[in-house]
């Protein structure tokens, strides 16, 4: 099964597409790369001249890994988590989502541990709130932030108009507003859109989405409900 003849919208930060795109043109898709947000560096934060003081330093996302490794004086910390596929490749690449992380056997019994987690200036509170629940001392490091970018929509509409444009992929809600302030709101209303999880697929259809596909949040799950779903429609 393959792609071919179909046109994927990656909303994904500028320096994570290309390895989502390519996947995706290996599979005879074409890639329309746009990324609705963007990856401000905030100076970095007093904690990470103490990574290792730190029982788990926990990465919410591959900014976030990146952001650390530039501003970490010791590197990589005594004990790492990470929060999706993704954010662990780049952990793992460098030498050292939320509920599945929350789920795994080394999280239950944080009473006592001290948890840095790394993140962005807006991130959601669910993990550190359920750590500390479990008796964690946390803290958090926030190292960027994420702001919408300059551009609009006109040419990818242009494109779905020609009937080169099939779907859009959304990794968070705030990429899925971005792209709708930056005026693809008719895109977003008549296309399929592929997102990671049941949050954002609820928001997508708050703001009258009609056809949204829970795909995960790995390249590869994303990948293979797109070919499936499109499969289907042969």
């Amino acid at each position: 099964m393959t792609l071919a003849g179909r046109g994927i919208v990656v909303t994904r930060p500028r320096d994570l597409a290309p390895a989502f795109a390519r996947l995706i043109e290996a599979r005879g898709g074409r890639a329309f790369v746009f990324p609705t947000i963007a990856i401000e560096p905030l100076p970095p934060p007093a904690p990470l001249s103490r990574l290792r003081d730190y029982d788990w330093v926990i990465f919410v996302s591959p900014s976030a890994v990146r952001a650390a490794r530039r501003g970490a004086e010791h590197w990589p910390p005594r004990a790492a988590a990470a929060v999706g596929s993704g954010t662990r490749r780049e952990l793992e690449a460098t030498g050292g989502d939320s509920e599945a992380l929350l789920a795994m056997p080394q999280m239950q019994e944080v009473a006592g541990k001290r948890v840095l987690i790394v993140r962005g200036d807006e991130g959601r509170a669910l993990l550190g709130e359920t750590l500390a629940a479990r008796g964690a001392s946390v803290q958090y490091a926030a190292c960027y932030r994420r702001v919408r970018p300059a551009g609009d929509c006109t040419a990818l509409e242009a494109a779905w108009r020609a009937g080169e444009v099939h779907a859009i992929t959304f990794l968070s809600a705030q990429a899925l507003d971005n792209f709708v302030a930056m005026g693809g709101d008719t895109l977003a209303r008549s296309l399929a859109l592929f997102v990671a999880h049941e949050r954002i697929a609820a928001h997508a259809r708050e703001r009258g989405a009609r056809d949204v596909v829970i795909a995960g949040g790995g390249e590869e799950q994303m990948l293979e409900r797109l070919v499936a779903y499109f499969h289907e429609r042969h």
